[in-house]
């Protein structure tokens, strides 16, 4: 389908207070667009649009649209909202964000980020090492870069750097000359139905690379390693602590403030070490993240001066292990994993450099769907902390039953990954339960994608 925007026309984003539309709304406000939107309640990502004077509503109603000539929707809107009832009576055109994002930097050098994990922290470094080396890019990022304190800027450059979610396919709709994958995981099987589907996504994203591009793909992945041998398309570099990586991950040093490496390079033409790399972030999944980064930073003929000064130089990502505050001698952290892999990542990274603190998940589960397809692999991946606070589950709009008890799920962490879990009921008795136990030799970890972030942060 073409899409042809006059800067005329009206485009109403439903849901524009999520991080990825708010962010596609913000750039094409940027470029002169006219903007609107609608979401249930205000959050923090609609500041940026709310300071450039964009009207947001916040209610769902068929009214909100009356003058709108475009419709824009993401895969969290359902079919039956009011305003896409209304778009369609009236006719008018609805596109998914993806596919009116890869439009919008179709004349763009654009450089995609996606996987299953990672891909946040992964863009956010790249925008980093760009925006040192002066590049200026336009980014579109799933987290709140730190740097710039927003998801989202234009750049002044034809770069673009974008984090594209592969949850509802739609990564395939976004053009691209770079692109990093970072792993293939059992995630989003609710749309994809199993993992084959899954890898067959990615084969055909990868048969997308151009000849004058290149894609680079995490050799440790195991997903990743089946599928390359299944690609017709071969224009790709690997990376990781494989010792068949092109860009090989060795000498490996981590502390609390940050983990140090050196990177061998083993391309065709060019064969290089660079020493002493140092990125103010825990665990080896975040090396690796840094790793993708400067291999295409390196590629499209970054300096190492440059990358390495990117790299150290890097302010994170909100909820990505972000330190919060103290409280009676411990530490309280706030992350964003939700799944499994994600949980494992963290903990083992935490555990590698807080070797005598006790470690407390506050954990708060995401999606019914999730839980359900993965219980057992939920039950192993604490196994580097000491205890589980196990609050209630975040349905996130999901109407599908559990079919199992949380007791039961509890009792399934505690004996899998051999820690001590306490059910939490609600708010309050979190509050409740860390003033109990907030003392010691203690590190405190909110872990979750619903409402755990303010959860935690209330606990000061």
């Amino acid at each position: 389908m073409k899409i042809n925007l006059g800067k005329t026309e009206l485009i109403h984003f439903v849901g524009i207070g999520g991080i990825g539309m708010s962010g596609l709304a913000l750039v094409m406000h940027s470029l002169g667009f006219k903007i609107q939107g609608s979401d249930i309640s205000d959050n923090k990502y609609l500041n940026n649009l709310k300071k450039r004077k964009v009207t947001i509503f916040f209610k769902h109603k068929k009214t909100n649209i009356k003058n709108c000539t475009v419709l824009v929707t993401s895969s969290a809107i359902k079919k039956t909202n009011p305003e896409i009832k209304q778009a369609k009576k009236l006719n008018l055109p609805i596109y998914k964000r993806a596919e009116l994002l890869g439009h919008i930097v179709s004349l763009m050098k654009n450089i995609v980020v996606t996987g299953s994990h990672g891909k946040t922290t992964t863009t956010s470094i790249l925008s980093n090492i760009f925006n040192n080396a002066k590049l200026d890019p336009t980014i579109i990022n799933g987290g709140v870069l730190n740097s710039i304190g927003s998801s989202a800027k234009l750049g002044k450059s034809d770069w673009s750097l974008i984090e594209s979610d592969e949850s509802d396919g739609s990564f395939l709709k976004i053009p691209f000359s770079y692109s990093i994958i970072t792993n293939i995981d059992h995630e989003h099987l609710d749309f994809y139905k199993n993992i084959k589907n899954l890898k067959n996504k990615f084969i055909e994203f990868l048969n997308k690379t151009p000849s004058l591009g290149k894609s680079f793909v995490c050799l440790d992945d195991k997903n990743i390693k089946k599928i390359l041998s299944r690609t017709k398309n071969k224009n790709f570099y690997t990376y990781g602590t494989n010792k068949k990586s092109n860009f090989f991950i060795n000498n490996v040093v981590q502390n609390k403030k940050y983990s140090k490496f050196n990177v061998k390079i083993q391309i065709p033409g060019k064969k290089k070490n660079i020493k002493n790399v140092i990125i103010p972030l825990l665990g080896l999944h975040n090396i690796k993240n840094a790793t993708s980064a400067l291999a295409v930073a390196f590629s499209i003929g970054v300096s190492e001066k440059v990358i390495k000064s990117g790299l150290k130089n890097f302010k994170g990502v909100q909820r990505r292990f972000n330190y919060l505050f103290s409280k009676n001698g411990c530490e309280f952290f706030d992350d964003y994993a939700h799944h499994p892999t994600e949980i494992s990542a963290v903990l083992d990274g935490v555990r590698n450099v807080y070797k005598k603190e006790e470690i407390v998940c506050i954990f708060q589960p995401h999606r019914v769907s999730r839980l359900k397809s993965l219980k057992a692999e939920f039950s192993k991946c604490f196994k580097k902390s000491n205890t589980v606070l196990l609050c209630p589950l975040y349905k996130a709009g999901e109407n599908i039953k559990l079919n199992f008890s949380y007791t039961s799920f509890a009792k399934s962490i505690s004996k899998n990954s051999n820690v001590n879990v306490i059910i939490i009921q609600n708010e309050n008795y979190l509050k409740k339960i860390i003033k109990n136990i907030a003392y010691g030799n203690k590190i405190f970890i909110g872990m979750g994608a619903g409402t755990i972030s303010n959860w935690v942060r209330s606990l000061s």
